[in-house]
């Protein structure tokens, strides 16, 4: 094994050890928080998040990665330096009392950054719970999405409900920066519905810029990256500056993950992401691969427009990612990723300058760059 390949293989199992933890301390409150919310609207939450079936029984649960809420923790202990995430999440011991209680998470520093990463889960999965609607999306983590099940009404409204319980978590977190997490969290959510609505635009427009879809997936993507990691570093007590260049790492690698996911979209294993193989070219998604091979001025460009200007059946999709491929989409996005979590790197050194400090959140920025699922 090369020195490379040694180190990605130590990162990523450092990431998962790191997303297993997170699981494990933040999940607890998560499901209180979620069993919160009224009748109907807890009994879609629960089945989404995986812990319950259709007709209510327990199911074994199947919340996702956790990236987001484990870039929160690992953003405090890299500014704390004292345990706040990270190691000090094996124990489990952060999680406490209930919400009506004052609080999902425990009092202190490490109960507030639970907290706080508990409401930037809820916040993903309420895009999760639209985008799935949007995009007509049957499948979400190996089975039918909640639209799907309860029906479009529920699967919406349940979404603007885990919005505004993630609000609701930080306006009554007594922490000094509850105020400040709470504006971050809201603006950031702006933000990535101007991104979804432009995702959804441009699925009506015959063409697209690559600078369009970049600024688009920015958005969409990378802020809520960002904003979990800028949440992590208020709760840590950092100054603007350092919080504004986590926030800026945050997006850069989100723009990286996106730019992976796109690809996992078209080349994904359908055993691994519960998808169709090839669903985002069936619905003619102008995805970045996608835009970077319309935009190349190739045949095999041409090609992939002229498949696109029609409906596709199965057939048509593998025509279509072979003329992605190419047309050069595919290295193009591969490359674009690794640039971009340069550019991640270089954003997090001005927030930790000593990069050894943040050894959680490099190896979660190169999980999502190496993930093949």
């Amino acid at each position: 094994m090369s020195t490379t390949e040694a180190m990605t293989t130590s990162e990523g199992q450092e990431a998962a050890v790191l997303l297993e933890r997170t699981r494990e301390t933040v999940n607890p409150a998560l499901r209180r928080t979620v069993e919160s919310l009224p009748g109907s609207m807890r009994r879609v939450a629960l089945y989404h998040f995986g812990w319950e079936h259709e007709d209510s029984t327990p199911a074994a649960g199947s919340t996702g990665k956790a990236i987001r809420p484990a870039l929160v923790l690992a953003a405090a202990q890299a500014l704390r330096g004292d345990g706040a995430a990270g190691g000090g999440l094996a124990g489990g011991g952060l999680a406490g009392g209930g919400l009506a209680g004052g609080g999902v998470a425990g009092e202190g520093v490490a109960g507030g950054v639970v907290r706080a990463a508990v409401a930037v889960e809820l916040a993903h999965n309420f895009t999760l719970l639209h985008d799935d609607v949007i995009d007509k999306d049957v499948r979400r983590r190996g089975r039918p999405t909640a639209w799907t099940v309860f029906g479009t009404p529920d699967a919406i409204i349940t979404g603007d409900a885990m919005m505004a319980l993630a609000l609701r978590l930080l306006a009554e977190d007594p922490h000094p920066a509850s105020a400040a997490a709470s504006a971050r969290l809201a603006a950031c959510i702006v933000e990535l519905c101007a991104g979804q609505q432009a995702d959804c635009a441009f699925e009506q427009r015959p063409s697209v810029s690559l600078d369009e879809c970049l600024t688009m997936a920015t958005a969409k993507t990378g802020a809520l990256l960002g904003c979990a990691c800028a949440l992590g570093a208020l709760y840590a007590g950092a100054g603007p500056d350092e919080v504004d260049a986590m926030d800026a790492f945050g997006r850069e690698a989100g723009l990286a993950f996106q730019l992976i996911d796109d690809l996992i979209g078209i080349w994904g294993d359908p055993g691994h992401t519960g998808k169709p193989a090839g669903a985002d070219l069936l619905a003619r998604k102008k995805s970045l691969p996608v835009v970077a091979a319309l935009t190349s001025g190739t045949a095999a460009g041409e090609e992939l427009a002229a498949l696109y200007a029609g409906p596709m059946n199965g057939e048509d999709v593998g025509r279509a990612a072979a003329a992605v491929e190419r047309a050069g989409g595919r290295d193009w996005a591969q490359a674009h990723a690794a640039d971009r979590m340069g550019r991640a790197v270089q954003q997090l050194s001005r927030a930790v300058p000593d990069l050894g400090a943040a050894g959680g959140l490099l190896a979660l920025a190169e999980f999502v760059t190496r993930r093949t699922k």
